[in-house]
């Protein structure tokens, strides 16, 4: 991992720089809620957090702030003027906060975003043609619109303002942004960290609070028995291929409750958690939240 930590960190437009530290990792222990970053100075953007693809970055707004937005997306500010924000994983080098004052004033902030070497397998034989059928399609389509519908949801949730914790632990068998190239054709990347712990069953918990968006049923065709979480300003979590769910949608967890059992329903080979993270449309790396398993 290349991404250096800088949660506390504060970038001021002047070009102070404070240094900072993420908080430790303790286990599955709820952790408290980390700060922001120091208060604002006026006319000032202060953030931190990981400024690399698939990272994500927290920060307080200038007092009087309007509009923020980042790459022209926007971004969504508390009453108390804390923010949050990531990067995809194929975002750029360089990414633009854009400030908007109530005095009409526009404060524009460059934000370097640390390039990441991704696991790519070279394969030499051509990819599979073809594509979904439409009997697939027929199931499939609505499972998706289930997926987009509990995405556009915005909830009350505050787990964006928390350091993360480990659903589960296991052996990482999937990482984040991994893809395969069949002579010279990328396959689609593998969008989430796999957690395999050689049996069904195995508990796991939220890895900060959140509201329960999707409780599935029954299991859908490639995710099986999906749990997805809304974390509060446009993140959140999807767990996939559970053995049993153990909340229902409309449900406020925190931070450490079980909600699950990981199972290998759906298209799965064995039993492990497939975890995913999104803000709005960006596909985040789940192990730049919580740091290395200890």
């Amino acid at each position: 991992m290349t991404a250096r930590k800088a949660l506390g960190a504060s970038l001021i437009l002047a070009g102070v720089v404070a240094g900072g530290a993420l908080l430790a990792w303790n286990g599955l222990v709820a952790q408290p809620i980390a700060p922001v970053a120091p208060a604002a100075a006026p006319g000032a953007l202060t953030y931190g957090g990981e400024l690399t693809q698939g990272g994500w970055m927290r920060g307080k707004a200038p007092a009087g702030t309007t509009a923020l937005a980042l790459n022209g997306q926007p971004v969504q500010v508390a009453p108390d003027g804390a923010w949050f924000a990531a990067f995809d994983r194929d975002a750029g080098t360089i990414a633009t906060l854009t400030a908007t004052l109530a005095n009409g004033r526009r404060i524009t902030q460059p934000v370097p975003v640390s390039p990441r070497a991704w696991q790519i397998e070279n394969i030499n034989i051509p990819r599979k043609p073809g594509g979904a059928t439409e009997a697939f399609m027929a199931i499939r389509q609505p499972e998706l619109d289930r997926i987009n519908a509990a995405r556009a949801l915005h909830t009350d949730a505050q787990g964006w303002r928390q350091q993360f914790v480990w659903p589960a632990k296991g052996r990482i068998s999937g990482r984040f942004g991994s893809q395969r190239v069949y002579r010279g054709e990328p396959g689609a990347y593998h969008s989430g960290l796999d957690i395999a712990t050689g049996t069904s069953g195995t508990p796991f918990v939220a890895p900060a609070d959140g509201v329960v968006i999707l409780a599935a049923e029954k299991p859908f065709t490639l995710e099986g028995n999906l749990l997805m979480l809304d974390h509060g300003m446009g993140l959140n979590s999807a767990f996939l291929h559970c053995s049993e769910i153990l909340v229902k949608q409309g449900d406020h967890v925190r931070q450490g409750q079980v909600i699950g059992r990981i199972g290998m329903s759906g298209r799965a080979t064995g039993p492990h958690l497939h975890w995913s993270i999104k803000w709005n449309d960006a596909r985040l790396d789940p192990i730049l939240f919580t740091g290395a398993m200890n």
